[in-house]
């Protein structure tokens, strides 16, 4: 069965399931995002200069568009449920980009802990914060020089007023298993989330008072995480999943989640949110036909056909030479039909039913009150 990915806003899409008694409060004027690929609108493109290749970006922009894939990431539609525009990467210097709703930056790759000589990014959380505050006080003093460059630029108040997005440390993990034991993995969790914490302080001394934390997702049930750590049966779960990569996603979960209540406690004056997004896709992997997908843990876009088509060699959409043969990772007929895009990141139409289930409330803690964004109130 193929399903339709609709190009209506998400939030229109959702009152038609669930109708509104009356509005959505949106008040942000401006969106700062930390994190990895999972929400990078083009950063590590920018960075790299290393473009990503068709079929990457093709149901939404029609070509890649430097998020990794096929169309439209979770911010994306959250960014759209705001009414504000998708986030520019703050390392893209081309086209004049507006940061007059924001910045993002979020870079493929990137952990919370400082990257080392092997990381994919050097763009770790505290690099990410870094530039953040460099970008504060270039607009700040741009702002007081001239007006000029008012239409790109966000106003100061933004900077208060504004959400502060975090999506990161699935790849301290997913790294980690490749030269660490699953012991020394969770025993390692409370620093990495001690340089979270120190992070979200700087945040928080420079005036941003609205944080919004997405949990990390069921790390084991990336086809990647699958095809190498999960050749023998009895590490998988009953969905399939590797068990010791969704161990260690739920105790950093779990500590995270006291992270976010001890700093909500501690800035009484701050909202502090955290979403719980590894519920949300374990749920759509459990039960993915009930959403209207066939395949909830094999690549769309992939190299080697079934139960994975995931081949480490053979990024989506390059062409390697395997055995002496020259091979391709292609993308399927219909990604609407798959959970998976690549092997580690989600297609758009995952993203879509990922977004739909966090403006529910419902996996928020707090969940949505009437001083939070995206209030919806639901009659059913």
């Amino acid at each position: 069965m193929s399903r339709k990915i609709s190009t209506l806003p998400i939030l229109t899409l959702f009152s038609i399931f669930f109708p509104l008694t009356n509005s959505v409060d949106f008040n942000y004027p401006a969106v700062f995002n930390f994190g990895d690929s999972n929400s990078d609108t083009g950063g590590l493109v920018a960075a790299l200069a290393k473009p990503l290749d068709p079929p990457y970006g093709q149901i939404y922009f029609q070509k890649p568009s430097g998020r990794f894939c096929d169309g439209r990431l979770i911010i994306d539609f959250l960014m759209d449920a705001m009414d504000l525009p998708f986030l520019n990467p703050y390392l893209e210097a081309i086209g004049i980009p507006s940061f007059k709703n924001g910045c993002n930056f979020a870079v493929a790759g990137s952990t919370i802990l400082p990257a080392t000589a092997t990381s994919v990014s050097p763009f770790s959380f505290g690099i990410q914060v870094a530039q953040f505050l460099r970008f504060k006080d270039r607009v700040l003093d741009l702002l007081a020089k001239t007006k000029k460059f008012e239409k790109y630029l966000p106003p100061e108040d933004s900077f208060g007023k504004g959400l502060y997005m975090f999506d990161i440390g699935q790849n301290d993990l997913a790294g980690a298993f490749y030269s660490k034991s699953l012991e020394q993995i969770l025993a390692s969790i409370p620093t990495i989330l001690a340089e979270f914490e120190a992070g979200i302080k700087k945040l928080y001394d420079q005036g941003a008072r609205n944080f919004w934390v997405h949990n990390t997702g069921p790390l084991g049930c990336l086809a990647q995480n699958v095809a190498k750590f999960g050749t023998d049966p009895s590490k998988l779960d009953e969905l399939g999943c590797v068990s010791s990569h969704n161990q260690a996603s739920r105790l950093l979960n779990l500590q995270l989640h006291a992270l976010c209540k001890r700093l909500q406690g501690q800035y009484a004056d701050a909202n502090v949110t955290h979403v719980d997004i590894f519920t949300i896709k374990s749920n759509l992997i459990g039960n993915y036909s009930r959403y209207g997908f066939e395949q909830p843990i094999m690549a769309c876009c992939g190299y080697g056909g079934p139960p994975l088509n995931y081949d480490s060699r053979i990024p989506c959409g390059q062409t390697k030479v395997v055995n002496g043969s020259s091979a391709t990772a292609k993308g399927c007929n219909d990604s609407t039909e798959y959970v998976n895009w690549d092997g580690i990141h989600y297609t758009e139409a995952a993203n879509q039913y990922v977004s739909s289930q966090i403006l529910t409330g419902k996996y928020s803690d707090p969940p949505f009150s009437e001083d939070m964004p995206f209030l919806l109130k639901l009659k059913f």
